[in-house]
């Protein structure tokens, strides 16, 4: 057993436990988008009112996420991810035992306080166990599966409703989230000392460095750069997970059982898009271009394929699902690779940290994007929705390469 799991192979079975992880939490997270008619229906709701479940979750979870990343580099990973991890499940479980709206809704804002655990706890574990050559890849792997999640969740979703009722939708996978954050807790440990050398981007040396305490965070122009960016670009993805489903029914006129079998594919192709776009960079960084420079230039191809969302939806659903997938893409990669800025720019002890106070804007311009789209969706359309989509990322794009450079405390900084 000791030898099956070797530093190497612990690794990339940690990996491959976030990626359960993930894969669920999304599950857990899509579901309310994806039985967007029904729930419209059981609970007498409007898109505005749809719009408010939405939000009491996203502002739960945005609250939480700069909470999350304190309570990881202060407690660990182990302890914040297991935690975390019950309490959605449980919450999940929740939504699907209720019938009415306040305790539905009650539930939803108690899992968007226990999600935010994740992606903290998951960034910290990545850059402990994996060098700059090979972060972003392991990263986006083990990430992908929050993609993953939305890729299975339409069909699942559907059989469960079909098969059941809408109930089982919420119940089912909150039971196997219990299953996997018992495995996690079980099968993780911190890698022995020395394993990896470069835990911050060689090019800053900042692993060698003390951390920054959490006032003098606040005083660098880094992370000012990425709550912007992630202020900026979190909506387009949120956009992608909570109202895209909706949509191809609503406006697209597939029924529930269509979804199941064409709403899975832009997340798909952002799952790919977002592993490929990392993979690019590692491989810049493999043939001795600097890290940080490298993940600008993917990002800055990246970035231009944003506008593809304008197309006209009127070309037909094929067309629509396209367009949806391309733009997916481009938001992953941006949040996959994010997370690998924060990790190659701050110390190690301050990952978490930023990671969370990110999550927590990108989620505060999600709220925002919610409000607007609830209010006038209905009364606008959605072009002027698209056309802010498409420059969002062209826009971060900008604040990329003024605003993001290794940050590196001085030796007299207080852990």
């Amino acid at each position: 057993m000791s030898t099956f799991l070797s530093p190497e192979r612990r690794r990339w079975f940690i990996v491959a436990v976030i990626f359960i992880i993930t894969v669920f939490s999304y599950v857990d997270r899509q579901v309310v988008s994806i039985l967007k008619p029904i729930l419209k229906e059981e609970f007498s709701l409007d898109d505005i009112g749809y719009a408010l479940i939405i939000n009491v979750f996203t502002i739960c979870y945005a609250l939480m996420y700069p909470v999350s990343g304190w309570l990881v580099d202060k407690f660990g990973a182990r302890k914040i991810m297991f935690w975390g991890v019950i309490t959605w499940s449980l919450s999940s479980i929740g939504s699907g035992l209720v019938r009415n709206l306040l305790p539905f809704t009650f539930f939803r804002s108690v899992l968007g306080l226990a999600e935010p655990t994740t992606y903290p706890a998951q960034i910290k574990v990545v850059t402990k166990w994996f060098s700059g050559r090979l972060r972003a890849t392991a990263n986006s792997i083990s990430v992908a599966g929050g993609t993953i999640g939305s890729v299975i969740a339409p069909p699942l979703i559907a059989w469960l409703v079909i098969s059941f009722s809408w109930h089982a939708a919420f119940i089912i996978p909150g039971m196997v989230g219990i299953i996997v954050a018992l495995v996690w807790f079980l099968i993780y440990k911190e890698p022995p000392r020395g394993y990896v050398q470069d835990t911050i981007s060689s090019e800053s040396d900042s692993a060698k460095s003390p951390a920054f305490t959490w006032g003098q965070l606040w005083s660098k122009r880094s992370l000012w750069g990425i709550l912007l960016i992630r202020f900026t670009t979190d909506p387009v993805w949120y956009f992608i997970l909570f109202w895209l489903p909706g949509f191809l029914m609503e406006e697209s006129g597939l029924s529930l059982s269509q979804l199941g079998m064409v709403g899975w594919i832009p997340f798909m192709a952002a799952s790919l898009g977002g592993i490929a776009s990392s993979a690019w960079s590692d491989w810049m960084v493999r043939r001795g271009k600097p890290a940080l420079r490298s993940r600008k230039v993917m990002l800055s191809y990246v970035a231009f394929l944003a506008p593809v969302i304008l197309i006209p939806d009127s070309l037909g659903v094929a067309v629509t699902i396209i367009k949806f997938s391309i733009l997916a893409a481009v938001a992953l990669s941006w949040i996959y690779t994010g997370s690998v800025l924060i990790a190659e720019t701050f110390p190690v002890n301050n990952v978490a940290s930023v990671l969370g106070i990110a999550g927590g804007f990108g989620a505060g311009g999600a709220v925002i994007f919610n409000y607007l789209i609830g209010q006038y969706m209905t009364s606008v359309g959605t072009t002027w929705i698209f056309m802010a989509m498409a420059v969002l990322h062209p826009l971060a794009l900008f604040i990329l390469w003024k605003m993001i450079r290794p940050e590196i405390p001085k030796e007299s900084a207080v852990h």
